[in-house]
């Protein structure tokens, strides 16, 4: 086992102590905040240190009680239906706006600044106004999740647009290359790593934006799961619901990131 693969292993488990530390202070010192131990419980069962017998979320993820109760698998999967179905609107309507963008100065002089004006407008802004239209959670958490997320993929692919070699343009030219053949032939073998980064920061705001979406809108959903155990006052269950977003959260970067790379020529030179 080289050093390196060592330091990957090694430093993020002394993280992992540290954090754990830390949060075992804030516990002594904050009344009836969850520790380490009583959460690992209320996640797999046990008994908890004040004797009490807990099942565990973790325990049976997969159980159906009625349509409004239902096992964090259901939770978590409802949540990413939602943000795939956002994510896939935008990867489709975001990348040919980011083509015509990098293509023509005019869309770029005529777009940008309505871009630069929207995207940093947060979800929560968007959320009453579309749940107002659409008078439906699930395509009011879709849609929201489609407007706060295209940004990053408009961007990125008119760069990567941009980026394509003046002489390979020129040589379109030359071969009397239609406005497709430019763009499949020419533009999109170098635009294509631009897009899938553009993806990938596209999938990870979606990720954060659902969750506060479905605790605004209701439902089922990972976002509401967590709003509703804070109204039942179980703290377990909360910081259990963060870190089951935060782990998949990273799960779907790595994914994307892994996409990402294999699609870049840049990193196969």
């Amino acid at each position: 086992m080289n050093s390196e693969l060592l330091k990957k292993i090694f430093l993020p488990l002394i993280v992992l102590v540290i954090i754990i530390q830390v949060w075992s202070g804030v516990a002594s010192i904050v009344d009836d905040f969850p520790t380490p131990s009583d959460t690992y419980v209320y996640a797999f069962g046990g008994e908890t240190a004040d004797g009490d017998e807990i099942e565990g979320v973790l325990a049976d993820p997969f159980y159906i009680e009625n349509q409004d109760d239902k096992g964090i698998f259901w939770q978590i999967l409802a949540s990413l239906q939602r943000v795939f179905g956002g994510f896939a609107l935008a990867v489709l309507v975001g990348v040919p706006i980011g083509l015509i963008i990098g293509m023509s100065k005019t869309m770029q002089y005529a777009l940008d600044p309505f871009i630069q004006i929207f995207k940093p407008v947060s979800p929560l802004a968007w959320l009453p106004l579309l749940l107002f239209v659409f008078q439906d959670i699930n395509t009011t958490a879709i849609s929201t999740i489609f407007i706060t997320s295209i940004w990053p993929i408009i961007i990125n692919t008119a760069l990567g647009v941009k980026n394509v070699n003046e002489d390979y343009l020129n040589v379109a030219k030359v071969l009397k290359f239609t406005a497709l053949e430019k763009v499949f032939q020419i533009i999109l073998p170098v635009a294509v790593p631009y897009i899938f980064t553009g993806m990938r920061l596209s999938l990870g705001i979606a990720w954060l934006v659902i969750v506060a979406a479905e605790m605004l809108t209701g439902g089922i959903g990972i976002g509401f799961w967590i709003w509703d155990e804070y109204n039942n006052l179980s703290y377990h269950n909360i910081i259990i619901g963060i870190i089951l977003v935060g782990v998949i959260g990273f799960i779907l970067d790595v994914v994307m990131g892994k996409v990402a790379d294999f699609f870049d020529y840049r990193k196969k030179m």
